[in-house]
């Protein structure tokens, strides 16, 4: 059911792509709904839905796990598809040419608004809640509304949303109804009207508005609803053998496990009436489509499970556009109506076939790109920018099997007649062009579409072929090593990630090819290498080596480490074990390089970006409390689990396995990873502020005296941008705002809007950190009590470090008031010496820059006029070559203009045809050339550009130019004699060739 759909989550697992159903096991996405005292699972999985609902264009659906209905029927396109058309004959009154997608978008929108609904333009694919990746539901953007966090607007609204979906990728284009992008018609009450209005206008919208047969209409009711059968029997008129009452897996809806929910019911379109009503299943997708679900939301769920009903109802719908329009246009399937056709048959022309009398393969590679180029185009319009991480990786994901399949079917070229040109801006300049109603936008960053779409398209053709070719050899070595040992082949994941790290394939693009030519993929060696170079990314200091020696037997005699940090820098604990290299030990001595396990701690090990405290482990005399050893710790790192290694010097004494310490935090240094860690969120939260909500989080670092934030956005930011977020981060730090702390089940969490940070692992049960009407995160970090702690925060810098991935380093607490107490230093120093006040230093500085120019303009021009003087004197040993003029010289320290006016000057004073090769050594272990050729010698074939660029070489260097001038430059000054002696000999050898 359409508003089921809005439980998924923004993805917490560590893929990039956590809604990708070919995904490995670690990429998917489940979300645990507790329904009536049982677990219910929102699956997004590939297995197709049965029933036809409104998920992928309708396909998410809340259901019991190990349900019945999971068992459904997949309908091949290949085989329904003359069997569908035939069924579509009698639709309605009006004719096929009657209903365009913009008709049916219009025709809904203005029968509802005559019916007292505001018209509310469709949401951002990307948004405000935090909790869901993709809009995917054409209610997300009422749904504070719905559940009482803010009040309504209007009474009630209707709207085409655009929505994506992409938990049944694999099955776009095999099946009739599966899409990644869709447009869901929707009207909505908020307490205004309820089940009998929602239910008499939706017939009424169907049968009278868009013609549909009512003999041709089902209906399905939640199985306790009697209301909702009565209206559809007693008032709408529709028989009983066609409402069927179905369970709470499919026709209930919730918000959670606790809050507003109510029954659904939906409308099906019958392709086969004859076949009469007799043992009729509605999932079946050969004979029945869903258009309509009507979700009347009219109860609260109590924390107990049971219901109350509630004192506001509301009504929240969803029509599918594109199934609508499949039915009324008469076509077998949703990608033969006008609103995505244009693009199959603009990418069909470009591979020059035709889609009429094309193969079933064909035909499905050509669905592919239709709705995929509609879901691009719409996302980077949206402002996601193709990337490795969250949304971003979605769209390249999609753009990278768009090119493929482009490639696959021989579409080459741009389509204008540059063969080497990127084809993807043909495909999107139709679906930009059949965009103006849903999304007028689009139209107007139709340049920013097409750039993005060209750069993308031109990176991944650059590796695709080398990939191609290796994935081929990878393929066909897993084939024969299978053959040979009678094996099933299967690609390795270490083959799987090279591919994926090295040569850009998405591990979903290599596991479809894959599968195509029968060979499976190792998807669990795949996430261990993906986890092996996350680790290896760290510094080494953060890698904890426990893998040689007998460290695994210590390890499993050692339970979880209790962490006391979050209320103490200091607690007593007992040594459980002992490693120096690798190998267990029972007692280290003074000197020695040490990890220490300890039984609880309040030492923070290293993990969600911010490092391990430093401290100090004590160990006293059991007699006399004297201390007995001492061991600095400069690192602490969690391996195995929950277990915290300590890692050390002992400075002082001995430790012993056994042995109860002391351990005490740096709390100077810990005070300092707390404030980095919480200014961390506010520059997160003020990022979104200012640049945009797309904005996503794609690496950290909170170091003591520093942070680090990878962020995934599209351009650098401006100097205004940069100042405003400053200045909104210092706001709330100055605000002194009491954070708030607590533990909640992971889904309690998302549902109450905190933030997961993709590549992160959570248990059930995450840490919520909270500056209230700020920031809302799941962290296991690290905090101040209060912003005020924060003391101050300055960005340091701000550059790209990847494709659509920018960094901001900034610093906040003492690193703060060192940094700007430092820079009021060199800014008093800088006053002294300029003596002027600070206010004018930039007038000054500009002052000295522009008199510094002038003096090097002054100089470069008086040691031209010296090059030139010296030039002249060199007119003079001009050698004549069958009569051409010849100047080969070396002229000391003059540099690369001088070096330049001077050679000018002579082929300008020589009578034509005259040839000028001039070297210097301007210092610096640089070596200068220049080659000035008259026409003549330009005539006879001889170019300076080439000639002067061998030369260069003999020098360690390069350069070229024009036919008539050229200069290059080298690294080796001592080369420079032999090198014009070459340039001698070779430029009098050419002219004596031409002249002969």
């Amino acid at each position: 059911m359409e508003a089921a759909a809005l439980l998924s989550p923004t993805a917490t697992s560590r893929s990039p792509l956590p809604l990708l159903s070919t995904a490995p096991a670690a990429h998917r996405l489940h979300v645990l709904l507790p329904l009536s005292g049982r677990r219910r699972r929102l699956c997004l999985r590939s297995s197709p839905r049965p029933r036809g609902s409104l998920g992928c264009a309708g396909d998410c659906v809340v259901r019991s796990m190990g349900s019945s209905r999971e068992r459904g029927v997949l309908v091949k396109t290949s085989s329904s598809s003359a069997s569908v058309e035939s069924a579509t004959q009698e639709v309605g009154a009006a004719s096929s040419g009657e209903w365009s997608g913009d008709a049916i978008r219009r025709r809904f929108l203005d029968f509802y608004a005559a019916r007292g609904h505001k018209i509310l333009p469709s949401s951002s694919l990307v948004p405000d809640d935090p909790t869901v990746f993709l809009t995917i539901a054409g209610m997300l953007q009422f749904k504070p509304i719905f559940l009482g966090k803010e009040p309504r607007r209007v009474p009630c609204a209707t709207t085409s949303q655009k929505c994506i979906r992409t938990n049944d990728i694999e099955n776009v284009g095999r099946t009739s109804r599966h899409q990644t992008f869709f447009e869901m018609l929707g009207n909505f009450s908020f307490g205004d009207y309820f089940k009998k209005e929602a239910i008499t206008w939706a017939w009424e919208l169907t049968t009278k508005e868009f013609g549909l047969p009512p003999e041709r209409l089902w209906i399905s009711v939640f199985q306790d609803d009697d209301e909702a059968f009565s209206i559809w029997h007693n008032e709408v008129g529709v028989p009983k053998e066609r409402i069927k009452r179905l369970g709470e897996d499919d026709n209930f809806w919730t918000s959670g496990a606790t809050g507003p929910c109510g029954p659904c019911s939906e409308i099906y379109y019958d392709f086969y009436p004859e076949r009469g009503s007799s043992d009729a299943d509605l999932g079946d997708d050969s004979r029945f489509i869903e258009f309509y679900n009507l979700v009347f939301m009219q109860y609260n769920k109590k924390d107990d499970g049971s219901l109350e009903p509630l004192k506001q109802k509301n009504i929240d719908t969803g029509m599918g556009l594109e199934r609508m329009a499949r039915i009324l246009q008469k076509v077998p399937n949703n990608y033969e109506t006008d609103l995505i056709f244009p693009i199959i048959e603009k990418a069909a022309s470009m591979a020059l076939v035709s889609y009429t009398t094309a193969d079933d393969a064909m035909k499905t590679n050509l669905k592919i790109i239709g709705d995929h180029m509609r879901a691009v185009v719409y996302l980077i319009s949206d402002g996601v920018i193709p990337s490795n991480i969250g949304r971003g990786y979605v769209v390249r994901r999609l753009i990278r099997r768009v090119v493929r399949t482009g490639r696959l079917i021989g579409i080459r070229g741009d389509g204008h007649g540059n063969s080497e040109g990127a084809f993807l801006p043909s495909l999107a300049e139709v679906a930009i062009s059949l965009s103006t109603e849903i999304d007028p936008d689009v139209e107007s960053r139709r340049k920013s579409i097409l750039g993005e779409l060209q750069r993308e398209e031109l990176r991944f053709v650059q590796t695709l072929e080398r990939g191609e070719k290796l994935l081929d050899e990878l393929l066909d070595e897993a084939l024969s090593s299978a053959g040979n040992n009678g094996g099933k082949p299967c690609l390795s994941g270490k083959d799987v990630f090279l591919l994926y790290d090295t040569y850009g394939f998405p591990v979903e693009i290599t596991a479809e090819i894959a599968g195509e030519r029968g060979v499976i993929v190792d998807m669990k060696g795949f996430d261990m290498e993906m986890e092996n170079q996350r680790k290896q990314s760290q510094a080494a200091h953060n890698v904890v080596k426990l893998s040689v020696g007998n460290e695994t037997e210590i390890v499993k005699s050692i339970p979880d480490t209790e962490f006391l940090g979050y209320d103490s820098l200091s607690a007593t604990a007992v040594v459980k074990g002992l490693l120096v290299n690798g190998n267990s030990v029972n007692v280290v001595s003074e000197g020695s390089d040490v990890e220490i396990f300890l039984d609880r701690t309040p030492f923070y090990a290293e993990s969600g970006g911010q490092v391990g405290d430093n401290g100090f482990l004590y160990v006293y005399g059991e007699e006399d409390a004297k201390q007995k050893a001492v061991i600095e710790i400069n690192d602490v790192q969690k391996s195995l689990g929950n277990i915290f290694v300590h890692k050390g010097t002992i400075k002082q004494g001995s430790v012993e396995v056994g042995k109860e310490i002391d351990a005490a935090v740096d709390a100077k240094l810990r005070q300092g990873a707390k404030a980095h860690h919480t200014a961390t969120h506010l520059l997160q939260s003020a990022l979104k502020s200012i640049i945009g909500s797309e904005t996503s989080q794609a690496g950290s670092l909170v170091a003591f005296d520093r942070l680090r934030f990878d962020f995934n956005f599209h351009r650098p930011l401006s100097e205004e941008e940069l100042m405003k977020i400053e200045s909104l981060v210092n706001q709330w730090v100055s605000s002194a705002t009491h954070l708030e702390t607590k533990v909640m089940d992971l889904q309690d969490a998302k549902n109450a809007g905190a933030i997961a940070m993709f590549g992160e692992k959570y248990g059930e049960q995450v840490r919520v950190v909270e500056v209230p009407g700020v920031s809302m995160e799941l962290c296991g970090g690290t905090h101040v009590s209060n912003t005020a702690e924060i003391r101050g925060f300055k960005i340091i810098s701000e550059q790209g470090i990847a494709s659509g991935v920018r960094r901001i380093e900034a610093v906040a607490g003492d690193a703060f008031v060192e940094y700007v107490c430092a820079r009021d230093n060199y800014m008093r120093r800088l006053c002294s010496s300029l003596k002027v006040k600070a206010e004018d230093v930039n007038g000054r500085v500009e002052t000295i820059l522009e008199e510094l120019r002038t003096t090097r303009n002054e100089v470069s021009s008086l040691r031209s006029k010296i090059a030139v003087l010296k030039a002249a004197s060199l007119a003079n040993k001009a050698t004549t070559i069958d009569n051409t003029r010849v100047v080969v010289e070396n002229m000391g320290d003059v540099d690369a203009d001088g070096l330049k006016s001077a050679a000018e000057y002579l082929v300008d004073t020589l009578e034509d045809p005259a040839a000028v090769i001039l070297g210097s050594s301007p210092g610096d272990g640089k070596v200068s050339l220049v080659a000035a050729f008259s026409p003549g010698v330009v005539k006879m074939g001889i170019q300076a550009g080439k000639f002067v660029g061998g030369i260069a070489k003999l020098c360690g260097g390069g350069g070229g130019g024009k036919p008539n001038f050229a200069q290059a430059g080298g690294r080796k000054p001592e080369n420079l004699p032999g090198a014009l002696e070459k340039a001698r000999d070779e430029i009098v050898a050419a002219i004596s060739s031409k002249s002969s």
